[in-house]
């Protein structure tokens, strides 16, 4: 089944040129990261890029266009979901390297997504160990592999050890250049370790991590700085993610905590300040539709201002390039480049089910509808992620 047929979108913005870093992109369709668990185990807690990974990526690459890798693990033991591939071993970067090979291969650019989940992963998905994150609370519900959450609090990181996890940040981005990828995407959204201490409802410490919203930045920003020391920081992209519910984060002010951060980020010395700063929408969940996230931020957490603009705005300031990311389709993406808010548009869902998605936008061509059910786990596994159909000529 296809979406029906809709304007031709070549000639508008959103096929206008950008550089982004040290990349000439060609036009300003983005590929957004989307977790998949397509990596083929080789051992406990290690996953790696095979033929499929390598197929998908290729599938989707673009002569000068810009795609986001799924989040990968930046050492043993960092997410809590299976077949996440990680970029901590040596079978792993060499896997790494045939997608960046057949993304070049097609004139694409590609960025590797880098996280540490922290109290999201189940001790069962670490090897035992119980989870790490900014302070003991646990997270509502229960893990991916059925186990309560509360029954396993996390454990709160000591400052040697954030000082580890910010040495892991910095050997994951650059064992991915040496695999030949043309960035990274530090992720500091969607209730993972970097933003687990910036959420005022997770992180009370005491500490010079915790309390003040300076202190709650000051991991996510010491990552920063030491990704962008080691591979230069037009390599290096930061995702973030102010308005999110996903995994029971609930900041007492988003718009001043993380209008904070994005100062922090655009006052950066240039050798530190990234090349981008991507964001997901206020009306993206992983739950609730549209209208009940808005109405949610607004009534119940009493938010305002609930929008992406004014971190925009200070991330102008310097000069730090916008990604949007959430919802975004053939109807909204101009309109939100053409008034300014953002400098990309991201693509998820619509680029799971159309590896053409850039020459479709183009052309008006109908899209293919996606299959929710084949998001993550499928049998076989290329069900739902090499074989959505490309559109030819002759089936026009």
């Amino acid at each position: 089944m296809s979406n029906p047929p809709f304007a031709p979108l070549k000639g508008t913005k959103l096929f206008s040129p950008i550089k982004l870093g040290n990349c000439e992109l060609q036009h300003r369709i983005v590929q957004a990261p989307c977790t998949r668990m397509r990596g083929v185990k080789e051992s406990d807690g290690i996953s790696v890029p095979g033929d499929l990974i390598v197929d998908y990526y290729a599938q989707r690459a673009t002569e000068g266009g810009l795609q986001i890798t799924e989040a990968t693990d930046i050492c043993l033991y960092a997410s809590g979901y299976p077949g996440i591939p990680g970029i901590f071993t040596d079978s792993q970067a060499a896997g790494w390297k045939r997608v960046t090979d057949a993304v070049h291969a097609k004139g694409g650019y590609i960025f590797l997504q880098i996280w540490h989940t922290g109290r999201a992963s189940p001790p069962s998905f670490r090897g035992g160990q119980p989870p790490i994150s900014s302070s003991d609370h646990p997270m509502d519900g229960a893990w991916l592999d059925g186990t309560s959450c509360a029954s396993c609090p996390p454990k709160p990181l000591t400052v040697d050890e954030i000082h580890a996890v910010v040495q892991d940040f910095v050997d994951a981005a650059k064992r991915a250049v040496q695999a030949g990828f043309d960035g990274v995407e530090i992720h500091s959204a969607n209730g993972y370790l970097l933003e687990q201490f910036l959420h005022d409802n997770i992180n009370d410490r005491t500490d010079e991590y915790g309390g003040s919203v300076q202190n709650r930045c000051k991991f996510p920003l010491e990552v920063l700085k030491a990704v962008c020391n080691a591979v230069g920081s037009e390599r290096v992209g930061i995702r973030l993610s102010p308005w999110n519910y996903f995994q029971s984060t609930r900041d007492s002010n988003r718009l001043e905590h993380w209008s904070y951060l994005c100062e922090q980020i655009a006052t950066l010395p240039a050798s530190q300040r990234p090349a981008y700063v991507h964001m997901v929408e206020p009306r993206f969940d992983e739950v609730l539709d549209e209208q009940q996230k808005i109405e949610s931020l607004a009534y119940n957490d009493k938010e305002k201002g609930i929008s992406l603009q004014s971190f925009r705005d200070v991330l102008l300031k310097g000069n730090v390039l916008f990604l949007s990311t959430g919802c975004f389709n053939w109807e909204n993406a101009v309109p939100k480049l053409d008034s300014g808010a953002t400098d990309l548009v991201c693509f998820g869902r619509w680029f799971i089910s159309n590896p053409d998605l850039t020459k479709k936008l183009a052309d008006g061509i109908p899209l293919n509808k996606y299959d929710r059910s084949t998001f993550y786990f499928t049998e076989p596994p290329e069900k739902g992620y090499t074989d959505y159909p490309i559109h030819t000529a002759e089936a026009a």
